[in-house]
C-alpha cells in the first residue's frame, strides 16, 4: 500500500542523519530507467534548499558512463573522481559524458565538499557503497511505462541499446539485491492523486 509522504519531511530525516562519507551525507537514488529517479532527486534536493546547507550537488551516473557499455563498471570514475575526495573531506569532480560527441567533455564538474550529496542514476546505490550511505531510495514503476517514457525521452532509434540496458539493470539489480536494502522504495507511476512537487508515493 503507497503512503503519501513529503519530500521536506525527508529532507529533514536526511539531515538529521548521520554523515558517513566524511562529513557529506550521501543520498542514493537508484532504480531502472524511466522510474523516475531523475525527478525524485531533484525535487528532494529542492526541499534540501530551504535547510541548513542549502541545495546539495546532484550527481547523475549517467553523466559519468563511457558509453551504453559502461552501465556498471563506471564506478572506479565515481569513486576515484567524487567520493574518495569526499571521504577525505576534500572536494572532488569529474567529467561528463557527451551522449552526442561519444566523449568526455573537457570541462571538470566541481562537487564541493557539502552537507549532502544526492547520486542519482542505475547502481547508485550498490552494496560496495551501502555502509557510507545515509538514505538508499529505490524508485520503481511498471517495464512498459519505464521504456515508454525513455523512447519519450531519447527517441525510438535507441531502442535497441536500451532493451540491452534493461537486461543490463535487471541483472544487476538481481546479483546485488538493491531493491531489498533500500530504506524507502518509491513509486514512480503513481495514481493516487497528490501534488508531485512537494510529495511522493512511498510503497513501504
Amino acid at each position: 500500500m503507497a503512503v503519501v509522504e513529503a519530500y521536506a519531511e525527508l529532507a529533514r530525516r536526511v539531515l538529521a542523519g548521520p554523515a558517513r562519507l566524511g562529513r557529506t551525507r550521501l543520498v542514493a537514488v537508484d532504480g531502472p530507467s524511466g522510474a523516475g529517479k531523475s525527478r525524485f532527486a531533484a525535487r528532494l534536493a529542492d526541499a534540501l534548499a530551504v535547510l541548513p546547507g542549502g541545495r546539495p550537488p546532484v550527481v547523475h551516473t549517467d553523466d559519468l558512463l563511457d558509453g551504453w557499455d559502461d552501465q556498471v563498471t563506471f564506478w572506479p570514475r565515481l569513486d576515484e573522481g567524487v567520493l574518495a575526495p569526499l571521504r577525505a573531506g576534500e572536494p572532488g569532480g569529474y567529467r561528463r559524458y557527451s551522449w552526442v560527441r561519444q566523449s568526455f567533455l573537457p570541462g571538470v564538474i566541481p562537487v564541493p565538499v557539502a552537507p549532502v550529496l544526492v547520486l542519482e542514476g542505475v547502481s547508485a546505490a550498490r552494496a560496495v557503497v551501502r555502509p557510507e550511505l545515509t538514505l538508499a531510495v529505490f524508485v520503481t514503476a511498471p517495464a512498459s511505462l519505464r521504456l515508454a517514457r525513455a523512447l519519450d525521452r531519447d527517441g525510438p532509434e535507441i531502442l535497441p541499446e536500451l532493451r540491452r540496458w534493461h537486461d543490463g539493470e535487471r541483472a544487476h539489480f538481481a546479483a546485488d539485491d538493491t531493491q531489498a536494502h533500500a530504506d524507502l522504495l518509491v513509486d514512480g507511476a503513481p495514481t493516487l492523486p497528490h501534488d508531485a512537487d512537494r510529495y511522493y508515493l512511498r510503497i513501504r
